[in-house]
């Protein structure tokens, strides 16, 4: 279905081209930038990067349309890209955060007013997803991709469809278990389980979260990032809690694959494009966010991503009917799980989540129990070397228990 429908895409632009036209529109407004540079701060494998099976290099057509040659870095992960823009070590023209995040960069003052009203195709942006609780009145980003976090698992190897996170401390499934190595995640699935805020400063809840996950490590295979891809289309592994979208593409692959939200609620995160206060070519970074809001460049992504989409020139556009109406992707109104957005958290609270986190790892499969002590956690972790793990979507990264 992708590739027909990027063949399909590729030849109405053949044609458009063929007859002297433009496939993308306000032609006048990306002119004036010519022979300059932007420099895009993005998620690894966040945006359509080849033209193989008809799908469109993005930033190569921005470069055809505009003049404005791409200098194209990707992150790990917001707290990744965060301090990069913080210390100013590096000038980007555009970065795209997560919800959380992009609060936290408002409130330190990291991020350049965008006139959206300057914008010809801000009007493709669906209501609900302006004047969001991180940016209330559109002035600081654009949104780009929408998800929500659930459990994906194999049918050929779970007895019953889950419906509980508690799916994931079922001995039954010991050793083929996998684990979102993202300590935000991580938590959010035993907050859940305890009916927890997934924004809460509470030390004590914190703790019994922290325990609990200690508590799920005996059963586990591993944690993950980007290697769930491998074990989970390759039926090594039994579930897993991850990205919806990423989700979708694994069922491509795999179609034993099948996907829950699970009933005590899940994560939904906002993705939005920014331009931080180091930006250098103001006038380009608006003449890309623009672009990447032109419906056949948004249809692009959304296929070639696999997210939710905010652009209405995409959700209806005919070809994306099939998509739309991934009951995952989309769910029917009375199908929507509970969700919650997170929010930034207090310095404070960030240190315990790194300091359990760390605990978390650190310690063997033996249950023993989480004890908050900030300082003497710290000095662990920095004697062993342990490094802080906090990533979304997609990242080369893979710890394997030891056999015992």
């Amino acid at each position: 279905m992708k590739k027909l429908f990027f063949l399909m895409v590729m030849t109405v632009l053949l044609m458009l081209t063929a007859f002297g036209a433009s496939a993308y529109e306000n032609e006048e407004f990306y002119k004036g930038s010519e022979g300059t540079t932007i420099n895009v701060f993005n998620w690894g494998e966040y945006i359509s990067d080849t033209y193989e099976d008809g799908m469109l290099d993005v930033n190569s057509e921005f470069e055809k349309v505009t003049g404005i040659k791409v200098n194209y870095v990707t992150y790990e992960s917001n707290e990744d890209m965060y301090p990069k823009i913080k210390n100013g070590g590096a000038s980007y023209d555009i970065i795209i955060p997560s919800d959380y995040m992009i609060e936290r960069m408002i409130a330190e003052n990291m991020l350049k007013k965008i006139d959206v009203n300057a914008l010809p195709n801000y009007r493709y942006i669906a209501e609900e997803y302006k004047n969001m609780y991180f940016d209330p009145n559109n002035e600081y980003s654009v949104p780009y991709n929408v998800g929500m976090v659930g459990l994906i698992y194999n049918t050929k190897m779970v007895e019953e469809r889950p419906t509980s996170w508690n799916a994931l401390w079922d001995e039954r499934y010991a050793g083929k278990i996998l684990m979102i190595d993202n300590p935000r995640d991580a938590f959010a699935v035993a907050q859940k389980i305890l009916g927890y805020s997934l924004n809460s400063t509470d030390e004590k809840e914190l703790s019994d979260v922290a325990q609990l996950l200690v508590e799920q490590k005996p059963l586990l295979q591993g944690y993950v990032m980007d290697e769930i891809f491998n074990k989970m289309e390759s039926g090594e592994a039994a579930m897993v809690p991850y990205y919806v979208g990423d989700f979708v593409l694994m069922q491509q692959v795999n179609p034993d694959l099948d996907f829950v939200y699970p009933k005590e609620g899940v994560n939904i995160f906002v993705d939005s494009i920014c331009i931080p206060k180091c930006a250098q070519n103001y006038d380009a970074a608006l003449k890309y966010i623009n672009f990447l809001l032109d419906p056949e460049i948004a249809m692009s992504n959304a296929f070639y991503i696999g997210y939710a989409t905010p652009n209405t020139g995409v959700l209806e556009h005919p070809d994306y009917a099939e998509m739309k109406e991934n009951k995952y992707l989309y769910p029917a109104e009375d199908e929507m799980p509970d969700v919650e957005y997170f929010h930034n958290l207090p310095q404070e609270t960030l240190l315990m989540f790194s300091d359990l986190w760390n605990e978390i790892r650190i310690y063997g499969t033996d249950n023993t129990h989480i004890y908050v002590g900030f300082g003497v956690v710290a000095a662990i972790a920095i004697g062993f070397g342990v490094k802080k793990a906090v990533t979304k979507k997609r990242r080369e990264y893979w710890y394997e228990f030891p056999e015992s």
